[in-house]
């Protein structure tokens, strides 16, 4: 055990065994006490806890010491400080302040401890049966010991944030950590508190968005955006996998950005896991928390000595934060800096495709029906022509991200492979009346039948002659014969 890790109990122990050590020692001869102990009472001491301060000690002190520990058989033990009796009791407070204290706290869990006590003084003013109340340590202590905290929570909480608050109460909660680089990454914006002017003049406040590995702490990618959009996300998403590769499994909190068709087909197309945290329960995103206390420590508080920050600018000095601090620097927690770990500990990750496979990933899956007279389709009021080899189809499947409508991705409804890509109509084009000519398939040229007659209508003939009736009915030559 370090010396920083010695309890402060133990070093007053050592530090009056180390007192009266030459008294144990050499014992002075018979009357020669008093005066050992007054010698030892003249002298100034080091104080045990604070390394900056000196003291002084009586003689009675010293010599209450000294006799603690002559016939003990261990001294320091004797000299320590003793627990009180009354410890871990508070037989001043009744049963039914107890419990007024406790109905107080359910109904105002965002008051202070301060608080409470001088509306528990109120309240027995009011019921007499509820007197005497303790002292404000005392209720201090009442609360701690069981777990009555202030709480950070809404002061009209939602429905929603109530049943947050009540699982809380019940469910442990342990950190945690996954075994493997790259198993599990976090994602989450964040509104940084530094204000960026763009070239309209207009001020905005950017909204971060870092991307960050649960092993090894590193940040895969930070960049701050304007709006906190699933544009925005698939985009830096995508870069964080271009530069580090694709992970296991992806843990986001429940925004609208992480909850968007777009992101969640494509981490399904990626094959990666999406998790995301329970309503209202930002500890399980810890790590990312962490993140954002780093960064508005040290990168924006640098930055708020510039004058007119642009958001290229804000980018660039997020860049080199990263990669030459908050990499290299030696996280607490983990004991090495996150490059160290992320080099080091074993990689699950998997290699990334090309860009045009990921930008085709994160994609919404969109079903129309074509018209039948040009063959196009409709999608967010812009329509697009399909290829003539496919105008004959009756409901097609695109796939395109809400964000751009240049274009769309005509694909199998079955395997949801790339057909073609869809331009959106240009009238003035076709305006030119100039159309291209429908290659058909050739029909082979065959010789007429022998018997014209079709051979399901000579079956029905043969089969009502065999049943020897006649004709049911007159033919109109015969009624004007007769």
């Amino acid at each position: 055990m370090s010396e920083l890790e010695v309890p402060d109990w133990q070093r007053w122990a050592r530090f009056r065994f180390a007192v009266i050590g030459s008294l144990l020692s050499c014992p002075p001869d018979s009357g020669q006490l008093q005066r050992a102990i007054a010698a030892l009472a003249a002298r100034r001491w080091q104080h045990p806890v604070d390394s900056q301060r000196q003291m002084c000690i009586g003689a009675s002190t010293i010599e209450r010491w000294y006799y603690k520990a002559r016939t003990a058989a261990d001294p320091i033990a004797a000299l320590a400080r003793k627990t009180r009796s009354d410890a871990g009791r508070r037989s001043s407070m009744s049963q039914r302040l107890l419990q007024a204290l406790r109905q107080q706290y359910d109904a105002h869990r965002r008051w202070n401890v301060q608080l409470h006590y001088d509306n528990l003084v109120a309240v027995s003013e009011e019921n007499p049966h509820l007197k005497p109340v303790p002292g404000y340590k005392t209720v201090l202590r009442c609360m701690r010991d069981n777990g009555w905290l202030r709480r950070q929570e809404p002061a009209q909480p939602s429905s929603g944030q109530q049943q947050a608050a009540e699982r809380l109460e019940r469910r442990e909660v342990r950190s945690y950590e996954v075994s493997h680089v790259h198993g599990l990454w976090h994602l989450d914006f964040h509104q940084a508190k530094v204000a960026i002017v763009d070239a309209s003049g207009k001020w905005h406040r950017p909204v971060a968005l870092a991307i960050c590995d649960d092993c090894s702490r590193l940040c895969c990618h930070l960049q701050f955006y304007l709006a906190e959009t699933a544009e925005c996300l698939v985009h830096g998403l995508r870069q964080a996998f271009m530069k580090r590769g694709l992970p296991r499994a992806l843990m986001t909190d429940n925004g609208a950005a992480m909850l968007a068709e777009e992101t969640r087909r494509g981490l399904q197309r990626l094959a990666i896991v999406h998790e995301t945290t329970l309503p209202y329960s930002p500890y399980q995103n810890g790590k990312q928390e962490t993140f954002w206390g780093q960064m508005e420590s040290r990168l924006v508080e640098m930055l708020r000595s510039v004058k007119n920050l642009t958001l290229s600018f804000v980018n660039r000095a997020a860049q080199a934060w990263v990669e030459q601090d908050y990499h290299r620097n030696r996280h607490r927690e983990i004991g090495t800096s996150p490059l160290e770990r992320m080099l080091k500990g074993p990689d699950v990750s998997r290699p990334v495709p090309d860009n045009d496979l990921l930008q085709i990933a994160f994609t919404r899956r969109i079903q129309r029906t074509p018209r039948r007279s040009d063959a196009t389709v409709v999608v967010q009021a812009v329509r697009y022509e399909l290829p003539v080899r496919f105008a004959h189809l009756r409901s097609v499947i695109l796939r395109a991200p809400g964000w751009d409508k240049s274009r769309m991705l005509l694909v199998d409804a079955d395997t949801d492979a790339p057909l073609a890509t869809l331009l959106p109509q240009d009238k003035a084009k076709n305006a030119s009346g100039c159309r291209r000519v429908i290659a058909s398939t050739p029909i082979a040229e065959t010789a007429p039948p022998a018997d014209p007659v079709p051979a399901l209508l000579r079956k029905w003939m043969a089969d009502y002659a065999a049943t020897g009736l006649p004709p049911a009915y007159l033919p109109k030559e015969e009624c004007a014969d007769e």
